[in-house]
């Protein structure tokens, strides 16, 4: 048995990012992006206006005001997307809107609200400065400047500046192809017909929701039956995708059967059984080239597992560099008792208060209780050392969701 470091940077060691695919941007959002951009083009590419309003030369508007305003002659009417024919000489202006070219000349705009048009005429109420509410060309992006870094996460914003320099595809890690195998006889599929005698295979689709929820794509591989002939199909049909999980089977059972069809079809084991509750009997090797993880069967420890092991390196396969949930620390509401040697990860809820954080359990701590995962929002983390940690302690958590990051109201 070894440790939950141990198993993590053994499991890490033997991942790799995967290679790049051409995406379109839409496509892209929330991938790793896997190429430098550069901007083939300045942005703004021409000086333009920031208001509605007028463009002008400053010099003409000196001593304008509300009882003495200044009057120009506006011999061009310039809409957003137009472009100037004229040059702004002295004593002139042009009507423009936001965005539209600043005609030459020109070297301030006026808003459209301390004017007033006056037939063919303009009064001015305000003195306009040099480069006033005016977009420089270039102010946002320069022609040739790096603007996005490989290895960065594409965002709406991403997506934004990729548009404006004209990227409709752009490269980006692959997501990897993760299949899922849920073992043993006492299954059966969601749509079957329910038994006393028989479970739904709830690791089926909670694995696969873990794997779309990491960025993978999932690939269900089905219920393999405790028969060494439907064991070997299971996995050998699953050796097509990028990484591969099991759920069951790798206990001490006299049925558990993969860590052996796991050696039939070409697996080398790396190590079985890790010191963690719960998760305890996890395996993890290759079939072939693929990575292989054999998870515990009961709900609760093949979800904890995957939180500690299977997402981090779904994330690292797609080139993502924090890989990890957040931990924080908060004040344990109760006291808990533990066996030393194991590092436990008890289901918990989390809140926030004015003092910081506060956690309590989510009451029966039963690897197959499922309930227990869906009241919480994080895991409480005891260490190897500790025998208990007493109610106003602080321990840490590892949270699960997003949830302590939203709030009712904006915060400001």
């Amino acid at each position: 048995m070894i440790s939950v470091d141990e198993a993590l940077k053994g499991i890490l060691e033997a991942i790799s990012p995967l290679g790049l695919e051409k995406v379109n941007i839409l496509d892209a959002l929330g991938r790793v992006i896997g190429e430098d951009v550069y901007a083939g083009r300045s942005i703004p590419p021409k000086d333009n206006s920031a208001m509605d309003g007028y463009a002008l030369r400053a010099a003409d508007t000196r001593g304008a005001s509300q009882e003495k305003p200044v009057i120009l002659d506006v011999i061009e009417d310039l809409p957003a997307g137009a472009v100037p024919e004229k040059r702004i000489g002295p004593g002139q202006a042009a009507r423009i809107m936001t965005g539209a070219p600043l005609p030459e000349g020109a070297d301030a705009v006026i808003r459209m609200e301390d004017t007033r048009k006056e037939g063919a005429r303009v009064a001015l109420f305000v003195e306009a400065q040099e480069g006033q509410d005016i977009r420089r060309e270039g102010e946002d992006v320069r022609e040739g400047e790096k603007v996005i870094s490989s290895g960065e996460i594409v965002r709406p914003a991403e997506v934004g500046m990729l548009a404006s320099l004209g990227r409709s595809f752009v490269f980006v890690h692959q997501r990897p192809l993760v299949a899922i195998v849920a073992t043993g006889d006492e299954l059966v599929d969601i749509d079957e017909p329910p038994s006393p005698w028989k479970i739904v295979s709830s690791n089926s689709y909670s694995l696969t929701a873990l794997v779309k929820e990491s960025g993978g794509i999932p690939l269900q591989i089905g219920i393999a039956r405790d028969r060494r002939e439907d064991l070997l199909a299971k996995f050998r049909a699953a050796m097509r995708a990028d990484l591969i999980i099991s759920s069951g089977g790798v206990s001490v059972g006299d049925y558990d059967l993969v860590k052996d069809i796991m050696k039939e079809v070409g697996n080398r084991m790396q190590f079985w059984q890790v010191a963690m509750k719960p998760g305890r009997p996890l395996a993890f090797g290759s079939l072939g080239n693929v990575p292989i993880v054999g998870l515990p069967g009961n709900p609760v420890s093949s979800m904890v597992s995957f939180e500690q092991f299977l997402r981090p390196a779904i994330l690292k396969m797609q080139g993502h560099k924090n890989l990890f949930r957040r931990v924080i620390r908060a004040r344990l509401g109760e006291d808990i008792k533990k066996k030393k040697g194991i590092r436990h990860f008890i289901r918990a809820r989390i809140r926030r208060d004015e003092e910081g954080y506060t956690v309590v359990t989510t009451g029966e701590q039963g690897s197959g209780i499922l309930k227990s995962m869906v009241r919480a929002n994080g895991l409480i983390i005891l260490p190897e050392e500790a025998a208990e940690a007493r109610k106003g302690s602080l321990v840490s958590v590892q949270l699960l969701d997003d949830s302590l990051e939203r709030t009712p109201g904006p915060g400001f």
